[in-house]
């Protein structure tokens, strides 16, 4: 790289304090001078604002690290197809942030800076438009895919089958994006909740979020005969086909929904045992439960652990119940562990697990976010004290 990121954190850093007014005016100057692209993005764009500058703080801070940067940016470009995004975009997005950091840098603007973004969107957007033209021809950027059944699973849950209309090809552990036109260009990860299919469909569990812009109406109002936009399969927390070592999955919530993918692949070899510590904040948010007494019927290797505090408890017992759980399965070592469900899940466990053996080179699952707080900020003080948890395009890293 010709460039120094060092100068792009630098020049970063001055213009970040007034993150909601520069991506604003980011926005209004994509818009004004391309007022084509206005249809690619939501309606409401408070949270693609945050987005755009969680995804520019994303990308500077890999660029020491070339190799996982190369991966990020190849997953975001193809991903980006499904927006409807072309070469043509990219400069023009380049011109509109250039002229945002320039107007907001003010005084602290200088040719280095001016130099240094230059080459460095040149980089970001050659390796999105490469791995985008990448793409095998004839692989669609998104499938149309119909609500053929709707299933609510619990109070805020529902469980969604989708027939794709062209074949849907993914490895169990992987997630997709997915938008409904009630809601346009609000796209939103979900884990799919099967193995494949011979007749081609698909499951997704979702949990209704509160205040969400695309989950409340995926559980309380879309219904069978609707169509819904699939983004192409994502992720890398899939076991390794080779490994014929025994699996230990940890679920929490909704997180059911990938470790059952996995456990229903496995089930079909019939080869490899597999413990599943499925997780709840209460009984009754166990869902799903006749699915997973079928499994354990018909997969001889296969055990579940239910846990879940009394009615009334919080987080933290939930969390400890897991840890118990852990604690009486005993040596850990030697096993493929997945880990899926809240973001806080993977870290809660992820300690104790090195401490009962398990090698952290086995231990699968998907992308943590910072935190959890996804409120807006209400002053440059409170963002910069209290990062956000930003709902990202394409949560895909290198494992």
């Amino acid at each position: 790289m010709a460039f120094d990121p060092a100068v792009l954190r630098a020049g970063l850093a001055v213009v970040e304090r007034r993150a909601d007014q520069l991506t604003a005016y980011f926005y209004a100057h994509l818009f004004a001078h391309n007022p084509g692209v206005r249809a690619m993005f939501p309606e409401r764009m408070e949270e693609q604002r945050d987005r755009l500058l969680a995804a520019i703080t994303h990308l500077v801070q890999r660029l020491d690290d070339p190799e996982r940067l190369a991966g990020y940016l190849a997953a975001l470009g193809r991903d980006h197809r499904k927006f409807g995004a072309r070469p043509e975009h990219y400069p023009a997005v380049g011109a509109s942030l250039l002229a945002t950091l320039r107007r907001f840098a003010g005084n602290a603007w200088s040719e280095e800076q001016e130099k240094a973004w230059t080459e460095a969107w040149t980089v970001i957007s050659r390796a999105m438009v490469d791995a985008a033209a990448a793409v095998p021809a004839g692989t669609p950027a998104c499938w149309q895919a119909e609500v053929v059944r709707r299933h609510p699973a619990a109070p805020d849950v529902t469980v969604l089958t989708l027939a794709p209309d062209r074949p849907y090809p993914f490895t169990p552990g992987q997630y997709l994006t997915l938008c409904s036109p009630r809601v346009p260009q609000v796209w939103r990860p979900f884990s799919i909740g099967c193995a494949p299919r011979p007749d081609g469909t698909l499951d997704v569990h979702v949990r209704r979020v509160p205040d969400g812009l695309l989950s409340p109406v995926l559980v309380d109002a879309v219904r069978p005969g609707e169509r819904l936009r699939l983004g192409p399969p994502l992720g890398t927390a899939v076991l390794d086909p080779a490994s014929r070592r025994p699996l230990l999955a940890v679920a929490g919530g909704t997180g059911w929904a990938q470790v059952k993918a996995v456990v229903e692949e496995l089930a079909r070899a019939g080869t490899r045992p597999a413990t599943v510590l499925l997780g709840a904040r209460s009984d009754a948010d166990h869902y799903d439960l006749d699915a997973v007494r079928a499994l354990v019927e018909r997969y001889a290797r296969l055990e579940v652990v239910l846990a879940a505090p009394a009615d009334g408890a919080g987080r933290a017992e939930a969390v400890a119940l897991l840890h118990a759980g852990l604690g009486r399965l005993g040596d850990c070592a030697g096993r493929d562990v997945l880990l899926s469900g809240p973001p806080d899940l993977a870290p809660a466990v992820a300690a104790r697990l090195a401490a009962l053996g398990a090698d952290p080179s086995l231990v699968r699952h998907d992308p943590v976010p910072r935190t959890l707080d996804r409120s807006r900020p209400a002053t440059a003080a409170e963002r910069f004290l209290q990062p956000r948890d930003v709902a990202w395009i394409n949560r895909t890293e290198l494992a």
